[in-house]
């Protein structure tokens, strides 16, 4: 068994449908032990970019899963959404993600 140190880092890219327009950034979530952050910033339409950094090493088909069922599901166009990871599980990040675009899209709100 190897031990890894340090923090892996992941990038996805995906063509979205939604663009969003101009917003501020969002963050949401707390990096800690078991927890995360993610922060959604402005991109260029239509890809919405997606970074991690995680300091657990190897699961990038996981990571993969995630993100395509997030895109899935809400499809964003130009945003940049970077996650900082400290060993959350596949559930707590889809809840962070979700939490991220429901705060996104209460701040476009008139």
């Amino acid at each position: 068994m190897s031990l890894h140190a340090g923090i892996e880092t992941l990038d996805f890219s995906f063509e979205g449908h939604h663009v969003t327009g101009p917003f501020q950034a969002v963050l949401v979530g707390v990096v800690g032990s078991g927890n995360l952050e993610v922060m959604l910033e402005p991109g260029t339409p239509p890809v919405c970019h997606v970074h991690v950094a995680t300091s657990a090493h190897g699961f990038r088909p996981i990571w993969q899963a995630v993100f395509d069922d997030f895109h899935a599901r809400h499809a964003l166009a130009g945003v940049r959404v970077s996650v900082n990871d400290m060993g959350a599980t596949p559930a707590v990040v889809s809840l962070r993600l979700d939490q991220a675009v429901a705060a996104l899209k209460a701040g476009l709100q008139p």
